[in-house]
């Protein structure tokens, strides 16, 4: 299971601190000025004495820096202590990064019935990539009984909202007939979607489509020969 960067969401964490930090205090509020600066160790110290204090996003922001050495010594036991803290308070990321924890066993036991729990709590409140990383639990039967329905169910939530690999996943599920009617034009759009995105997987899952003849009617034919060209440039490192 990939468990995407943490930086690029910790910069819309850090945006909607700033944004709070009239009603935070100072200690949120030069915590933020510090990260931004890159200056990790005043940053560390700030966001501390407010993680101290219970707000869940410093709580947060302190697991991900111990999670990249920022400010601190890498310490994914630590990272994971201060990413439940917040996530006991409800904070969507920390109950998503809280998940990829017990998924990946990084700073506690692996455990997939809590990366289930967490996962199943992030995904509730409409993050994407929990949504997707449930489903895969209920696809491949990990911490909760194999459930394609299931699987179907949350990979769709996923694929609303733009997730690639939710949107490759759904055509699998489309394409094979599990938890859902077996249907080559629905794999055919969700592999087109994702492959629109740049997803390899999707790419060559409706190349093969094309090969086949399965569901890729007028419409798809131009854009599966596209996707299969596009592929074969980036393997060959060509872009002509």
């Amino acid at each position: 299971m990939r468990i995407p960067a943490l930086l690029p969401r910790l910069v819309a964490i850090l945006l909607s601190i700033g944004l709070a930090c009239s009603a935070r205090g100072d200690a949120i509020d030069d915590g933020f000025a510090a990260y931004d600066a890159g200056d990790f160790a005043a940053a560390f110290s700030l966001f501390s004495n407010a993680a101290e204090q219970g707000y869940a996003d410093a709580q947060f922001t302190l697991g991900v820096m111990y999670d990249e050495g920022q400010g601190v010594p890498q310490g994914h036991v630590q990272a994971a202590r201060w990413y439940r803290k917040a996530a006991e308070q409800g904070h969507t990321d920390a109950q998503y990064q809280l998940g990829g924890k017990y998924y990946l066993g990084e700073g506690v036991a692996q455990d997939y019935v809590q990366a289930a729990r967490w996962y199943r709590q992030a995904a509730a409140q409409g993050y994407a990539n929990a949504q997707w990383n449930l489903g895969e639990l209920y696809e491949l039967g990990n911490g909760v009984p194999q459930d394609y329905p299931q699987a179907g169910r949350w990979y769709r939530k996923a694929a609303e909202q733009g997730n690639v690999h939710a949107q490759s996943n759904l055509g699998d599920l489309y394409a094979a007939g599990n938890g859902v009617p077996q249907d080559d034009v629905q794999a055919a759009r969700w592999y087109r979607k994702a492959a629109a995105q740049g997803d390899t997987d999707g790419a060559w899952s409706l190349g093969a489509m094309f090969d086949f003849g399965d569901g890729v009617w007028g419409r798809y034919l131009k854009l599966a020969v596209a996707y299969r060209r596009i592929i074969f440039q980036r393997i060959n490192g060509s872009t002509s």
